[in-house]
């Protein structure tokens, strides 16, 4: 599910993936109740097959001599999909757009992927299902002050390290970045960076719609992270993190050991947005307030700035120049 359309995704005899509308544009049956085969999909319904890249309609059985149906003309809906760092990246095209000819391609945007700065790495997926819309999703994903009372762990920090932070932001294109800093002192696996007797210095980018970047440098050895929060439906939504590293490479079970970690802060994340939906199902009055929600802020000033690009062509960015931010966490 994406966006609340129900997608069919699947590779062809060459291995490349496909996107569909998980529906039959005849009777509306899902199209993964029917069979898929090396020359495309065939409905359950009524034997209506269809290319899976392209959507277009190849057969319709009950189509006689006497027909004049051309049912090339017929598509299901398909959408635009590379894979990439593991992932599916769809792209839905806005309302009335109609679907993407293969000439357009090029003009889509890039797709994301995670920096990586060696051939020698390291990765990981994790994902979990929110029940909150993406805008809950996202300000949760960006906020500065809840590590110490969500994230309280031995082996990450604990609710009486708090302490006074500052950190510098600047815009990016549609997006800001936490400039390059120190890690945090009160989290722990910073911490064991230190083994390396380098500086160690983090950047955080955010980019609409949904991605937040994360990179890592000690010397030559890096962290890097892609986490997006992804709208599933108008009211729940997905977080997904992929990462690649070449910190601790040669230790024996560093990827079983670095997911069960991550799992684990993941889980903090969702059931505080499980928690937080009990709340917000009442529809109560929320607020937003100085520095340590400023980014929220920003992710809101920036949606509205992309929205108002279509009309006026212009993207009138809400930081005008680098920003000094102060929070406690």
């Amino acid at each position: 599910m994406l966006l609340g359309i129900p997608l069919l995704l699947g590779r062809t005899k060459e291995n490349k993936l496909f996107a569909m509308r998980d529906s039959c544009p005849h009777r509306g049956i899902p199209l993964s109740h029917g069979s898929f085969n090396a020359s495309g999909i065939t409905c359950k319904y009524h034997g209506w097959k269809f290319d899976p890249v392209s959507g277009q309609c190849k057969e319709i059985p009950s189509l006689t001599p006497e027909d004049t149906l051309d049912c090339s003309r017929i598509y299901a809906t398909a959408f635009p999909c590379v894979e990439r760092d593991g992932y599916a990246w769809v792209y839905v095209p806005g309302p009335g757009a109609g679907r993407v000819r293969p000439e357009e391609m090029h003009a889509l945007p890039p797709v994301p992927e995670v920096a990586k700065f060696g051939s020698r790495y390291r990765w990981a997926h994790l994902a979990a299902e929110l029940p909150c819309n993406v805008d809950h999703g996202i300000i949760g994903l960006m906020d500065p002050a809840h590590g110490p009372f969500v994230h309280q762990s031995w082996w990450w920090r604990s609710g009486s390290s708090i302490h006074v932070k500052q950190k510098q932001f600047e815009p990016i294109p549609q997006g800001f970045r936490m400039t390059a800093h120190a890690p945090s002192a009160n989290s722990a696996p910073y911490k064991l960076l230190g083994v390396y007797g380098q500086a160690v210095s983090t950047t955080i980018d955010f980019v609409l719609p949904n991605r937040r970047y994360e990179t890592i440098r000690c010397g030559d050895k890096w962290f890097s992270s892609l986490t997006t929060v992804t709208p599933t439906t108008a009211t729940t939504c997905r977080i997904d993190v992929c990462a690649a590293w070449n910190v601790f490479y040669r230790v024996p079970f560093v990827t079983a050991i670095a997911k069960a970690f991550g799992r684990r802060f993941v889980e903090q994340d969702r059931q505080t947005m499980v928690e937080q939906a009990q709340g917000l199902q009442f529809h109560p009055s929320l607020m937003l307030i100085d520095d340590a929600d400023r980014p929220a802020k920003w992710y809101f000033a920036l949606k509205q700035a992309r929205l108002q690009m279509a009309s006026t062509g212009k993207f009138e960015h809400p930081l005008t120049g680098p920003v000094l931010l102060h929070w406690r966490s």
